[in-house]
């Protein structure tokens, strides 16, 4: 997707690099190793929000950009504003907009 998208990231990083996956607390330090930067200066971006209650433990800021049909047709996404949630946008727009404010 990223390669076919020409979509320019600078890193990928992927729970296999530490041999484990989210919500383990070693795949987010590994970002933070891997980076070199301290975990409020990360942003998670996710549409799961166990994923981000994970990585806000783990001090990163937190965004929330909920799939329209991750529950499937009919099924409204869970907007609940949570405590661990720093911001939650309609869409990658709508959140590139909000963090340029």
């Amino acid at each position: 997707m990223v390669k076919n998208n020409k979509l320019p990231f600078d890193e990928i990083l992927t729970g296999e690099l530490s041999h484990a996956f989210k919500p383990d607390p070693k795949v987010y330090q590994l970002a933070v190793d891997y980076t070199g930067f301290e975990p409020d200066q990360l942003l998670m971006v996710s549409a799961h929000k166990w994923d981000l209650q994970a990585s806000k433990q783990a001090g990163f800021r937190t965004a929330f950009v909920p799939r329209p049909l991750e529950l499937g047709p009919g099924h409204a996404a869970d907007r609940k504003p949570e405590s661990y949630i720093d911001v939650m946008a309609d869409d990658l727009v709508d959140l590139a907009r909000k963090l340029e404010s």
